[in-house]
């Protein structure tokens, strides 16, 4: 449920901290037409370096988006499509088996957090779990169906705040913003979601292109967020 925070299930002595990546404009909208209603050059260099080296879970309609498995990092599509490969990248057919080969990813990795990357239906069915949010909020309301849960304060304590300096390719002001789970929600919930365990292990090695549309639905060149 898109408002449900949950109990914060991913925060066990062991298990690898979800951390969901997100750019946000002020009406909670994060896509529109399988792409980005807005252009922030700044923001994809920042993804870039937010990400590198992670796995990353996201869902077949935010790959598709893309295009590619991002270089420097693990991608895993969600999907429900048993046809569907793709070079590069790990396939999952439900969020709990993504978020399962993701921890085993990132443990072979030796990385210290998973990244969930969209798109608001993925986000949606794993905010419950997550332990960290990484938020780059756009200053501008925006068109689209895709929205990002809302961020309940009494679940999620802002710990940092940094306003970026907007560019010559940067359609609107933004800042980045991240938040942690109140301790008092995660002391209370001690180990009580691992990841289930898998089997066998799929996939190849993997990496992703986004698709956007530009401001007034003028259509944007490609962008991945990763500069």
């Amino acid at each position: 449920m898109a408002g449900d925070q949950g109990q914060g299930r991913g925060v066990s002595g062991d298990d690898v901290p979800l951390v969901l990546v997100a750019a946000v404009a002020r009406n909670g909208v994060i896509g529109s037409n399988g792409g980005l209603p807005w252009r922030l050059s700044s923001d994809m260099k920042h993804y870039k370096a937010r990400t590198w080296g992670k796995p990353m879970v996201m869902g077949r309609k935010t790959f598709d988006s893309i295009g590619r498995a991002l270089p420097g990092r693990e991608t895993i599509v969600v999907t429900r499509d048993p046809a569907f490969v793709s070079p590069g990248v790990f396939v999952a057919h439900d969020v709990d088996a993504g978020l399962a080969l993701a921890a085993e990813r990132a443990r072979t990795m030796g990385v210290d957090e998973i990244i969930v990357a969209g798109g608001g239906e993925i986000y949606a069915q794993t905010i419950a779990r997550a332990n960290r949010l990484s938020i780059t909020e756009v200053a501008l309301d925006a068109e689209g169906e895709a929205r990002f849960p809302p961020i309940d304060p009494k679940q999620w304590r802002e710990v940092r705040r940094e306003a970026g300096e907007r560019g010559p390719r940067d359609d609107a002001d933004f800042a980045f913003v991240e938040y942690e789970r109140r301790s008092d929600m995660a002391q209370s919930i001690i180990a009580t979601w691992r990841p289930p365990r898998r089997e066998s292990e799929a996939g190849n090695e993997p990496h992703p292109r986004r698709r956007n549309r530009g401001m007034r639905g003028r259509p944007a060149k490609a962008r991945d967020r990763s500069g």
